[in-house]
């Protein structure tokens, strides 16, 4: 029996049960990151030094003198939280095929969904090459960097859930999406920046793993200047709504940009000012998704796609496939 039949027999899901699996999405894809580093700052980074067994012979930790056994299952258990956002990465697959079937024109949403699985398969080859590399700084960094795309499609699936595949209507004038595009971009270089000075900084995974031999506070200095164009980039971003009057949802999405960076921003000094203690740096990883999270909402926020088809243009649609 084709696999579109299997899918169409599903009951169609709820709004509800479509927001649910994009929201699921959007938690797995940003807590793989933080988890990922509270194995680096443990130095549980080699806890299993193999790839895909965990050590030669055997797919789960095995005592080992020169690792104590909690490193081992930290490591582990981040592996294996692989296997939720798998899970999780299929439910969006299914779930938007369950709607497209119904809705012949959401081909947009079913390739949005279908960027999670890809990106777990993306993922456990970068992850898979950071172990065989010993945990280089560089290939952490890849490794993490590869992480912020799948959230930010996470939140532009969540926002295809509930609009419809109209022609893009812009909330703000082209200027205004000039700078919405430089806010993103200076977004990624913030993020890019950071994994430099994590990686000269003292938590690299693993007791022996290479460091970039770049002063830390030159590159916290570079880190904290981005973050400085990135808040004016979104102050002016903001008189553009002032000019055009934006909608209160556009004015929300874009307070809370704000607040999630400001609070991104006092966390990297505060983590800093106390020499980078481990707790803090798995709270900034957070923080981080958080600020991607909030700039991916207040784009989608900045334009329309018309609304999503109603339950009788749902059904009508159903009828037409079924004759």
């Amino acid at each position: 029996m084709p696999l579109q039949t299997l899918v169409a027999r599903l009951p169609y899901p709820s709004r509800a049960v479509q927001r649910a699996v994009a929201i699921a999405a959007v938690i797995t894809q940003a807590g793989i990151g933080v988890t990922g580093s509270v194995v680096r700052v443990t130095g549980s980074g080699l806890g299993c030094p193999t790839w895909p067994q965990c050590v030669p012979g055997s797919m789960v930790p095995v005592s080992r003198s020169e690792y104590h056994a909690l490193n081992q299952w930290i490591e582990f258990s981040n592996r294996m939280l692989t296997g939720v956002v798998i899970v999780v990465a299929a439910l969006c697959v299914i779930t938007a095929w369950r709607v497209q079937i119904a809705e012949p024109s959401r081909r947009r949403l079913v390739k949005l969904a279908w960027t999670m699985p890809a990106g777990v398969v993306l993922q456990a080859v970068l992850g898979g090459m950071t172990v065989l590399a010993k945990l280089e700084w560089w290939t952490v960094a890849i490794h993490f960097l590869a992480s912020t795309p799948l959230i930010w499609l996470a939140v532009l699936l969540l926002r295809a859930f509930n609009e419809g595949d109209a022609s893009t209507h812009w909330l703000v004038p082209a200027s205004g999406r000039k700078i919405l595009v430089a806010l993103v971009v200076s977004l990624w270089l913030l993020l890019i920046a950071g994994t430099t000075v994590t990686g000269a900084g003292p938590h690299g995974g693993a007791v022996d793993t290479h460091r970039l031999d770049v002063p830390i506070q030159t590159l916290a200095s570079v880190h904290s200047g981005i973050l400085v164009v990135y808040l004016l980039i979104l102050a002016t971003f903001g008189l553009q709504l002032m000019r055009v009057g934006a909608p209160k949802r556009l004015w929300r999405h874009y307070g809370v940009v704000w607040a999630v960076a400001l609070a991104q921003g006092v966390l990297g000094e505060v983590q800093y000012a106390l020499g980078v203690p481990e707790t803090l740096v798995s709270f900034h990883v957070l923080g981080s998704a958080l600020v991607i999270i909030a700039t991916a909402a207040l784009w989608t926020s900045a334009r329309d796609r018309g609304p999503a088809p109603s339950p009788e243009t749902r059904d009508e649609a159903e009828l037409a496939t079924a004759n």
